[in-house]
C-alpha cells in the first residue's frame, strides 16, 4: 500500500510548510550554473519539486506548488540582481514563477499521488508530457519582453561534451527536454517502484541520445585560423582612465598578428562617427596593431533621439560605416516596461532612468585586415538567445562576437553564468564565439563549443589573443531549427486532443426530448 507524501512528512500538510518546500525545491537547480556550476546535479535537481507536486491533495495545490516552485527558482538564478532591484525582485519572480503553474497542474494529473489512479501508460506519458510542459515554460518567460532566456536549464550543460554535440542537433532546448525527461523518469522510480519499466525507458533513452550524439552527429570540418585579440581594461577608473587603459593595452598587440582586437560593452560613452578627435585616436590603433577594432559606443548619436548601444567598426581610416545597434535590451536594467506604470521601480532599485533605443535589424561585418572574415556581433544579454546566433550565422558569419559588460555584478555568480553561454551558442551553430568583457569575465570558444586558451577572470586587466579555429559546414540546428520546440509543442496538442476527445465519449448521452406538453 503507497502512503502519500504527506502522510510521511506530517509538516507537509500545513500550507505555509508546503509553500517553502516548493520554492525551496524549486530553487534546487540554481546550482547547476555557474559560478557553483554543478552540471550534474542537473539529471535529479527537479526530482524533489516533482514528488512535491505530484503529492499535492488537491489540483489548485498543486498549479500553487508548481507556482511557487517557479519563483523559488527566478528568484535563485536572478539573485545577484538583488542589489539592484531590491524588493522588486520578488515581485518579477512572483509573477515569472506563476508560468509554471499549468505545469504543476500537469505533473499532478500526469503523476498522480499513488492512490490508485496512476497507470503504467500515464506514466509513459509523463515522460513525454512533463518535459514537453517545462519546454514551453522556458519558451513562453525566454520571451525578451519578460526577461528573456537566463537560466535555461539545458544550459547548464555548457562544460559537458556529449551535451554540445546534442546541442548542434536541436539547441539548448534539446538538452532542457531530456534533463526534465531523466529529472521525470527518478521521481517515477521513487515514487512508484512498480513503474519501473517505464521509468527505465525514461533513464536509457537520453543515456542513449547522448552516446549516439557523441558517436554519429555530424561535426563541423576545420577551415583554418585567425588570431583576434580581446582587450579587458577591467573593474576601476573613471571613464577616460578606463579608455587611456584600453589603448595601452591594444598598442601592445603590434606585431603579433592580430587581425581583429575586440574591447567589450560600452568601453565608449562617445560615438566616435560623432567625434572626429576620438575617431583619430582609435585609427591610430589600428594602424599601429594592423588589426581593425570593434569598440562599443554606449552613447547619443547625432540626429538620435535617444542613448543606444552600438558595435562599431574602426578601421586605418577611421569608423568604416559598419555598425549594429543593440536590439534586444535588459528588462529594468537598460529600459522599464510599460514605464507609465512600473517607473515607480527606480524608486526601489537601481532600474534604467533613461530607456535606451533598440536597433532595428541584424548585421555582419567584414573585417579586411583578418583577410575578409565575417563576424556576427551581439551585445551583451543577447548571447543568451539562440535564435541571434543562429540567424547571424545563416547570413554567413564565421565568428560570433560578444560584448558585454558585467562590472555591475562583480563578484556575483553573473559573469561566469553568462560567459559558459559563449559555448552553447558555439556549439549549436559550429561556429567559434568571442566573448569580450571590460571586467570579466572573457573567454574564448571553439566551433564544438571547446574552450580556446586563457579565460580572463573578473580580477584580470590585459589583452589576450587567440589563434581561433574556424569551421565550415552547417550544423543541423543552423539548418533546421527548433525542432525540440516544436516537437514538445506537437505533442502537448496531441495529448490535450486526446484528452478532449475522451471527456466527449464519456460524456452520458441526453435523454431525448418529449414529445407531450
Amino acid at each position: 500500500m503507497h502512503t502519500p507524501l504527506g502522510d510521511r512528512v506530517p509538516w507537509l500538510r500545513s500550507p505555509w510548510w508546503r509553500g517553502l518546500a516548493a520554492a525551496l525545491a524549486g530553487a534546487l537547480p540554481a546550482l547547476t550554473f555557474p559560478a557553483p556550476s554543478w552540471w550534474w546535479l542537473a539529471y535529479a535537481a527537479l526530482v524533489p519539486w516533482l514528488l512535491l507536486v505530484r503529492s499535492a491533495p488537491t489540483v489548485r495545490r498543486a498549479a500553487l506548488d508548481g507556482w511557487l516552485g517557479g519563483a523559488g527558482f527566478m528568484l535563485a538564478v536572478h539573485h545577484w540582481l538583488l542589489p539592484n532591484l531590491h524588493v522588486f525582485l520578488l515581485v518579477l519572480a512572483l509573477l515569472l514563477g506563476a508560468l509554471w503553474a499549468p505545469w504543476g497542474i500537469l505533473v499532478h494529473a500526469l503523476l498522480s499521488d499513488g492512490r490508485g489512479r496512476a497507470t503504467g501508460g500515464r506514466y509513459a506519458a509523463a515522460l513525454v508530457l512533463v518535459p514537453a510542459g517545462w519546454l514551453m515554460v522556458e519558451l513562453v518567460r525566454s520571451w525578451q519582453y519578460l526577461g528573456g532566456p537566463w537560466g535555461l536549464l539545458g544550459a547548464s550543460q555548457w562544460q559537458v561534451p556529449p551535451a554540445l554535440r546534442l546541442a548542434s542537433l536541436s539547441g539548448v532546448w534539446l538538452l532542457s527536454l531530456l534533463l526534465v525527461a531523466v529529472n521525470t523518469a527518478l521521481a517515477e522510480l521513487i515514487a512508484r517502484p512498480a513503474a519501473w519499466r517505464a521509468a527505465v525507458a525514461g533513464l536509457l533513452v537520453p543515456a542513449l541520445a547522448g552516446a549516439a550524439a557523441w558517436l554519429w552527429a555530424p561535426l563541423p570540418r576545420p577551415a583554418g585560423t585567425v588570431r583576434i585579440a580581446v582587450v579587458q581594461p577591467g573593474i576601476g577608473g573613471t571613464p577616460t582612465e578606463r579608455l587611456a587603459r584600453s589603448e595601452s593595452l591594444t598598442r601592445a598587440l603590434a606585431h603579433r598578428g592580430v587581425g581583429l582586437v575586440v574591447w567589450g560593452e560600452s568601453s565608449l560613452y562617445q560615438d566616435p562617427a560623432d567625434h572626429p578627435a576620438l575617431a583619430a585616436r582609435l585609427a591610430s590603433l589600428t594602424r599601429q596593431t594592423g588589426a581593425d577594432l570593434l569598440v562599443n559606443a554606449d552613447a547619443r548619436r547625432a540626429g538620435r533621439a535617444g542613448i543606444e548601444k552600438s558595435a562599431v567598426l574602426i578601421g586605418p581610416q577611421g569608423p568604416t560605416g559598419d555598425r549594429y545597434a543593440k536590439m534586444r535590451l535588459v528588462p529594468f536594467g537598460e529600459y522599464i516596461p510599460a514605464r507609465s506604470l512600473l517607473g515607480w521601480a527606480t524608486h526601489v532599485g537601481r532600474a534604467a532612468t533613461t530607456d535606451r533605443i533598440r536597433g532595428t535589424h541584424q548585421v555582419v561585418m567584414r573585417i579586411p585586415t583578418a583577410d575578409g572574415l565575417r563576424i556576427g556581433p551581439l551585445v551583451c544579454f543577447e548571447t543568451a538567445f539562440p535564435d541571434m546566433s543562429r540567424h547571424l550565422v545563416r547570413d554567413g558569419a564565421q565568428v560570433l562576437v560578444a560584448q558585454s559588460s558585467t562590472s555591475t555584478f562583480q563578484g556575483s555568480w553573473a559573469p561566469a553564468q553568462h560567459a559558459s553561454l559563449a559555448a552553447l551558442r558555439a556549439a549549436e551553430n559550429w561556429r567559434p564565439m568571442v566573448h569580450a568583457t571590460l571586467t570579466g569575465i572573457s573567454a574564448v570558444y571553439g566551433p564544438r563549443g571547446e574552450p580556446v586558451g586563457e579565460r580572463l577572470g573578473t580580477d584580470r586587466s590585459a589583452a589576450a589573443v587567440y589563434d581561433l579555429p574556424l569551421a565550415a559546414g552547417t550544423s543541423p540546428y543552423s539548418r533546421f531549427g527548433d525542432w525540440a520546440l516544436y516537437g514538445a509543442a506537437g505533442a502537448l496538442v496531441l495529448a490535450g486532443a486526446y484528452t478532449g476527445v475522451r471527456a466527449l465519449r464519456r460524456r452520458p448521452a441526453q435523454a431525448p426530448p418529449s414529445d407531450s406538453l
